[in-house]
């Protein structure tokens, strides 16, 4: 399984010895509508690839990716950390620093940060350096996420950790992989996204914001109930061209339950299946303490 090199809210890394088995065989089209941080579209074998999203500084990134050499994208990157002054324990240690593994590298890196996040902020010129920029900028971010205000401005603070070995590590079998794809990018609304390109042949993943949940995706209202209901919508328009899709959500989590998709499958058992999901994650720092109560998480398929 190759793992995102990014920490993207919502990951489906650990769910994919479930969701995998559960998709159609010889897709030709596989397009992941909400990628985010692509690891379900980088494990599924296809003949073409499409990955969508709304934010386009994700997607240029991953063009920078793909197309950039690997060689000099791994080069920018070192160089990037060494103009900033930034920690790299895998080559140092800890000592180097001053610091230890349990409190982090916060405090050591915490102003050289800011100096790379604050000329990332007002750099025009968005190129490869720019989006290799972006990517150092993620690593030494808090858990490692991608965060950009109203302004545009990233604004998330200094983390814990460096670009270690297991970072590279993940960094170079994702851009081996990405480069041999047959891929495309494009950052679309799912309502913008053309389906009369796709037949019957073709499968789509749709794994939105969760409407139940709190998430950076769904702050200042970026999920809500229209959105919800213009997705189940457009599902039954995907349905009804007998293009076939698989739905991730959760329909119950904490004490809530997403009433809206429990009515639609109610409505229409006769058309989607429920596939319980058995592993509950949280790699978000905006889940509740209490993580006994696991999610209902479910795949929903129109096949």
């Amino acid at each position: 399984m190759i793992q995102s090199p990014l920490n993207y809210t919502g990951g489906k890394f650990k769910l994919l010895p479930q969701l995998l088995p559960l998709f159609p065989n010889n897709i030709h089209t596989f397009v992941d509508l909400f990628c985010g941080g692509c690891n379900v579209g980088i494990n599924v074998k296809a003949q073409k690839h499409i990955y969508n999203d709304t934010n386009r500084y994700l997607l240029y990134l991953y063009n920078t990716l793909k197309n950039n050499d690997r060689d000099v994208t791994l080069e920018t990157v070192y160089n990037i950390i060494e103009k900033y002054g930034l920690s790299l324990v895998s080559k140092y240690g800890y000592d180097y620093y001053d610091c230890n593994s349990s409190s982090g590298l916060g405090r050591y890196n915490k102003e050289k940060y800011l100096k790379l996040r604050n000329d990332f902020n007002f750099n025009t010129s968005e190129d490869y350096y720019y989006y290799t920029m972006l990517y150092v900028m993620i690593v030494y971010s808090f858990n490692n996420q991608i965060r950009f205000n109203s302004k545009g401005e990233f604004n998330l603070p200094v983390g814990k950790r460096d670009f270690n070995q297991r970072m590279e590590s993940k960094l170079i079998d994702f851009i081996d992989t990405i480069k041999k794809q047959d891929s495309q990018f494009s950052c679309l609304d799912f309502n913008d996204f053309n389906t009369s390109q796709l037949t019957e042949n073709d499968f789509v993943y749709i794994d939105p914001p969760y409407l139940i949940t709190c998430a950076t995706y769904n702050e200042q209202d970026g999920w809500n109930e229209d959105k919800e209901k213009k997705l189940l919508s457009f599902i039954d328009k995907l349905t009804s061209n007998k293009i076939k899709c698989a739905l991730s959500n959760v329909l119950r989590s904490k004490g809530k339950k997403n009433s809206i998709l429990i009515e639609w499958l109610e409505k229409n058992q006769d058309k989607y299946t429920v596939h319980e999901l058995k592993y509950s994650y949280a790699n978000s720092n905006y889940h509740t303490k209490d993580k006994t109560d696991s999610s209902q998480e479910v795949l929903i398929t129109n096949y």
